[in-house]
């Protein structure tokens, strides 16, 4: 009996955080979703649904008339191994009695005994971010923030290991779990590295649009992270990803060569440079085909010699030394002569 009072003291420390009224120093919360484009949006995702009595209360309701000796049933049931009892006991507390200094203690208890002894990450998660919703004040908010953090990292990596009991094949739940860590804890120092994965995985699901806007939004939430510089490069990969995969679009590969030649002129390292360079070039010479082929679409029977003329001039007008201008230049001599 002296072990069960000594593990209920050690979760009942986070009550005294409570009676403290401590601080959250991470949250602050910019739960607006507008101010990070590229995340989902979903009311469910944003916001956790709050804990309800179950109907069947004889089935999964409390074991015990109140709140202290509904937790110290939870406990002693997690101490002797009884696992799904200990679950169901812990939820039960929380759920009838969610204002009583013993539901953040039992909501705490749930998620450590999901992940530490259970491995269910995704329940593990799930009970973390509810700590974090409803008793943000009455834990150790930066602890249990960085804990999600580390259960998201945890989800990232079993998703690689097909030996794992339940792949994340889907990569969505994944990055949920990362936009949830950054939308609680926006100033964490690992923050940056939250939104990275998300951009990340959002390529994973190949949707390089939200992925470039995720990156964007990380470069201006975080300019002076390591991370911004990272996505100053990854963003351009992202972007000559949608420019290759497309057909042109003019509007399209301006704003990529804009970007790329800005990213170039950040860039701090001489392999993001590198890259950068290699993709305006390329880009530079999609755009130097399609004006090319734009001039070369008046040069035909369909249409006056002058329309021909008048379409190389401004091709080379513009791209004086585009990998078309010889060509260019040549028929636009056998036209003039011609005209002679």
């Amino acid at each position: 009996m002296k072990m069960l009072f000594a593990a209920i003291a050690a979760l009942a420390s986070v009550a005294a955080v409570a009676a403290g009224g401590a601080a959250v120093p991470y949250s602050g919360t910019r739960y607006a979703t507008d101010a990070y484009p590229g995340f989902d949006s979903e009311d469910e995702i944003v916001n956790t649904s709050k804990k309800t009595p179950r109907w069947i209360a004889w089935l999964n309701g409390p074991s015990r008339t109140n709140a202290v000796e509904q937790l110290a049933y939870a406990v002693e049931c997690q101490t002797n191994g009884a696992w799904r009892a200990a679950r169901r006991g812990y939820d039960a507390l929380v759920r009838e009695w969610p204002t009583s200094p013993e539901a953040p203690v039992a909501q705490e208890a749930l998620a450590r005994m999901l992940l530490e002894e259970r491995a269910d990450l995704e329940g593990a998660f799930f009970e973390y971010k509810y700590l974090l919703d409803y008793y943000p004040s009455a834990c150790d908010f930066d602890a249990i923030a960085a804990k999600l953090y580390e259960v998201a990292g945890k989800m990232r990596e079993a998703g690689k290991d097909f030996l794992y009991l339940f792949h994340f094949a889907n990569t969505v739940e994944v990055r949920r779990a990362y936009e949830a860590v950054v939308l609680r804890a926006p100033g964490a120092p690992y923050a940056p590295d939250a939104m990275l994965a998300v951009a990340s995985l959002r390529e994973d699901e190949g949707d390089y649009e939200k992925a470039v806007k995720v990156y964007e939004t990380l470069r201006s939430l975080y300019s002076s992270s390591n991370e911004a510089m990272d996505a100053l490069r990854l963003e351009g990969s992202a972007r000559m990803k949608l420019l290759r995969m497309h057909s042109y679009n003019a509007s399209r590969c301006r704003d990529t060569i804009e970007y790329l030649r800005l990213a170039l002129a950040s860039a701090q390292t001489s392999e993001a440079r590198a890259d950068l360079e290699r993709w305006l070039a390329e880009a530079d010479g999609v755009a130097d085909d399609e004006a090319y082929a734009s001039a070369k679409f008046y040069d035909s029977r369909t249409r006056t010699r002058q329309s021909a003329v008048s379409a190389y001039e401004r091709y080379l007008t513009d791209r004086p030394a585009g990998r078309h201008a010889a060509e260019a230049r040549a028929r636009l001599a056998e036209l003039k002569g011609g005209a002679k």
